[in-house]
């Protein structure tokens, strides 16, 4: 069973998942697990591993789903002879406390674009602790040379690789292409997908012309306010460079719960679209 507990954390990991270890550290008396009992709790209620059953595993599954939203562990200490205990048939009179932990994946970042600003955003956010991908149609901009702390580089058609990718649902993704119909193809193939977080770079003015359009051809106004655009949180940023630390401070701030994923506040930089 700890097996297969450590192999879901690892593919858990691995995916970029929000996941809770939720682990007997301590018990008195008699328990229906020893401790080192593990039991991995997934985002969605999906359990792998067991602390013993009954009442108290389904309350503490209820609160490992609630530090995974808080990021923050705590300690949980169960009475198996009181009356909740009784009334499930599980009086085994002894105590036991879980130690209930947050998983910290390495998150998957989806750069959209290999151009100047992606060049600069790949690297530092590979130096902040994201997992980097790199997709862009040109092989001349989308290759190792300019991105060698990508996991992966693919040159191909933007819409099409995005449409038959597997995007972990804690996966973050940036576009910043080279022009405003290349944003909206990449935006539009992106449309409805279940993801942590989606940003675009681009001016307000871009901005309303996207959403319009894309809203036009029936893409849910819900989905579309979650999107992160105008891009990057204001620092007055102008240079490439500048436009990368903006981006990746809000990827930052998104990952560690100072801004809400769903919050569509414009606080992206003033600029119309990257120059390749």
């Amino acid at each position: 069973m700890q097996e297969a507990v450590f192999a879901a954390v690892v593919r858990a990991l691995e995916r970029g998942d929000h996941a809770a270890l939720v682990t007997i550290v301590a018990t008195n008396g008699s328990t229906p697990q020893r401790v080192g009992a593990k039991m991995l709790v997934h985002e969605d209620g999906r359990t792998i591993g067991t602390i013993g059953g009954g009442c108290y595993e389904s309350d503490a599954c209820g609160k490992a789903r609630e530090i995974i939203r808080t990021r923050r562990g705590r300690v949980v200490r169960y009475d198996l002879s009181d009356d909740l205990a009784a009334e499930n048939g599980l009086i085994c009179g002894g105590q036991m406390e879980v130690f209930i932990e947050p998983l910290d994946p390495a998150p998957h970042l989806y750069v959209v674009g290999a151009g100047h600003v992606s060049q600069h955003l790949a690297h530092m956010a590979h130096t902040a602790g994201f997992r980097v991908h790199v997709v862009d149609d040109r092989e001349k901009f989308a290759n190792r040379d300019r991105f060698p702390d990508a996991i992966e580089i693919a040159a191909a058609h933007i819409p099409d690789w995005l449409r038959q990718t597997d995007l972990p649902a804690a996966a973050f993704v940036v576009i910043v292409t080279r022009g405003h119909t290349y944003d909206l193809d990449a935006l539009r193939a992106l449309s409805g997908c279940d993801i942590r977080y989606v940003g675009m770079i681009g001016s307000r003015a871009k901005v309303a012309r996207i959403i319009t359009a894309l809203t036009g051809e029936g893409v849910s106004a819900a989905w579309l306010a979650r999107v992160h655009m105008p891009i990057g949180l204001r620092i007055g940023a102008i240079t490439p460079e500048e436009i990368a630390v903006s981006i990746v401070a809000e990827l930052i701030a998104i990952r560690r719960g100072a801004v809400m994923q769903d919050d569509p506040a414009p606080i992206g930089p003033r600029r119309s679209e990257e120059r390749a």
